[in-house]
């Protein structure tokens, strides 16, 4: 008999639908992975959702299991953590994280997994791809004891941001956000919150996240003499206007782009896997389960797409929870 799961697939823009595949025999170097827990990247795949990604980014937004092309049927999602259930003795019976879309079972190349440590739980392990990308930004960032820092955008990628900056030594942290309801996140976070028009300025680094064109000058706005912005927004097709007159080049400003698709340069030396199996580290502190703001079954995925796009829900970290369901 031909071994079958169920997957999440996006169809029109604004319309998903699970449907059935059929999954082969895993290979000696693949293993047969049966889903936990998936995440849902709230920014990034509502933007897939809504079928918001340019034509010519196409090839640079493809996830790494992604079937289909966009801007539909695509089967998208990258935060998958599942148990091993066929595949090399040292990982059978391992939870391991994958950059998987939100499917119950799949087989992957064995180096597509990483084990999740036993001092992160399953369930927290969903955040790693975020995370990642934290790190990512980070190294790019290049931040130094005692910098007075802002991170405007207090979504899942900026709340992961913050968090990890509140870990460096005399460092000024403040989490930037329109929505009164983050200072909550951030006290869990250990850090600073401020609503856009009461935040702390003379910046020496911004790192904008919240993919709104006001976002990002209040960023600009924030800096101190020299200081650098750090975007790391994605905007899909809309267009961005900035004030790029005014005080702009008095002050010797920098926006610099960071993107988690490469390994920054300033690392050059680590690998994807490096990063990825960093992030992991990191998420034993359990204060980074204030990320996590929803749950629904993998059944409800249907119906909690339209709901997360149009920001009915305002989640950070929507995750998805599984069951032995095919």
């Amino acid at each position: 008999m031909k071994r079958t799961a169920r997957a999440f697939w996006i169809g029109p823009p604004g319309h998903g639908e699970i449907r059935d595949v059929v999954l082969p025999d895993p290979a000696e170097d693949e293993v047969l992975v049966r889903s936990l827990w998936s995440g849902v990247s709230r920014g990034t795949e509502t933007l897939v959702f809504r079928g918001g990604v340019p034509e010519n980014q196409h090839a640079t937004m493809r996830a790494p299991f992604q079937e289909g092309d966009f801007p539909g049927p695509v089967k998208y999602g990258y935060l998958n953590v599942g148990v091993v259930e066929e595949g090399p003795a040292a990982l059978l019976g391992r939870t391991v994280f994958c950059l998987y879309p939100h499917q119950t079972r799949y087989v992957v190349p064995v180096s597509a997994v990483t084990p999740v440590p036993e001092s992160v739980p399953a369930g927290r392990a969903v955040l790693a791809g975020t995370v990642e990308t934290a790190v990512n930004a980070l190294w790019d960032a290049a931040p130094l004891v005692g910098d007075r820092i802002a991170v405007v955008g207090g979504g899942m990628v900026g709340c992961s941001v913050a968090a990890l900056l509140g870990r460096f030594p005399g460092v000024r942290v403040q989490l930037v956000d329109a929505d009164p309801t983050r200072a909550k996140i951030a006290e869990a976070l250990g850090v600073g919150f401020a609503l856009p028009s009461d935040a702390l300025g003379d910046c020496d680094l911004v790192v904008h996240a919240s993919a709104t064109e006001q976002g990002l000058t209040r960023a600009l706005e924030l800096l101190t003499a020299e200081g650098t912005v750090l975007e790391l927004s994605w905007y899909g097709d809309r267009k961005v206007s900035l004030p790029l007159g005014e005080a702009f080049h008095s002050r010797r400003l920098v926006i610099r782009s960071s993107q988690v698709g490469t390994v920054s340069p300033a690392r050059a030396n680590r690998s994807y896997a490096d990063r990825l199996a960093l992030a992991l580290d990191l998420l034993a502190d359990p204060a980074l389960d204030a990320l996590v703001t929803g749950e629904s079954d993998f059944e409800e995925l249907p119906q909690l797409l339209p709901r997360l796009a149009s920001g009915e829900i305002p989640a950070l970290c929507h995750r998805v929870r599984y069951t032995d369901i095919g």
